[in-house]
């Protein structure tokens, strides 16, 4: 990791006039290169971060203070500079179109490639996201997959123009516990080899505790704790931060802090 990609400050979003804010005064800076997971129960904004960075909020939301982009030296382009997994691939992917179309569109469009170049690239990520039969799959349509093949294929349309943010929002939340870890493990890998930036967005502390680098924590909208995942798992300084560690903790469950990653 060196620099910085996105610094965030005083950062603010509300929707609608007189509403509570969605997101209060946060001040956050994304390294690049870095896994960050964005952690904090329903409510808590995590979400609303994630779109604001990728310029999704809704017509209508007040955004205030600051979003500076060092890395890029210029606001992020939709799609070419970022790369977005939602929580169900079943809403982000067209049924009528197949797997083919549907990732081969962005590597043409941010890219600039001919089709059958952009479709060589959408076939060439079908078999980096481990989906079997690559060339059958092109041709499939989103409903002839499964949950966990839909998000690998979420995933593989969200890196085709070479990103250098991903950010993952609760793309593992309506997935069986095998599928999470499968597709937690398919994350950290593509970001590794492409040297992405990584935004893990998620209420599951235990989920990323083995593999990101730091951990932000929100709860009513504001930031209350951020650092590296050790620090922030051994001995967290805010009270919410070590109830949600405990939440994790059972006479089955080993320490968060044990299940790192070397």
């Amino acid at each position: 990791m060196s620099g910085i990609f996105c610094s965030l400050r005083q950062l603010s979003v509300t929707y609608g006039r007189g509403a509570t804010a969605a997101l209060d005064s946060v001040d956050l800076d994304i390294a690049a290169g870095e896994r960050l997971a964005i952690i904090g129960e329903s409510g808590s904004g995590k979400s609303t971060l994630a779109r604001a960075l990728a310029g999704l909020l809704p017509e209508g939301a007040k955004v205030r203070g600051e979003m500076l982009w060092p890395a890029l030296g210029h606001p992020p382009r939709p799609g070419r500079d970022f790369g977005f997994v939602f929580q169900d691939p079943g809403s982000s992917l067209n049924p009528v179109l197949t797997i083919g179309e549907q990732i081969a569109e962005g590597a043409r469009r941010h890219l600039g490639l001919s089709w059958k170049q952009a479709y060589a690239r959408a076939e060439e990520l079908i078999e980096r996201v481990r989906i079997p039969q690559p060339d059958k799959a092109m041709r499939a349509f989103p409903h002839q997959l499964s949950g966990g093949q839909r998000q690998r294929v979420a995933i593989a349309a969200a890196i085709a123009a070479r990103p250098a943010l991903l950010i993952a929002d609760e793309a593992t939340s309506a997935l069986d516990v095998v599928v999470q870890a499968e597709i937690v493990r398919l994350l950290d890998g593509l970001v590794r080899e492409d040297g992405m930036t990584l935004l893990f967005i998620t209420h599951d502390i235990a989920l990323v505790s083995g593999f990101v680098d730091r951990i932000a924590v929100f709860r009513n909208a504001r930031l209350v704790e951020a650092g590296p995942v050790r620090s922030v798992l051994s001995a967290p300084k805010s009270d919410y931060t070590a109830a949600l560690i405990a939440s994790h903790r059972d006479l089955a469950t080993p320490p968060l802090i044990a299940e790192e990653l070397p």
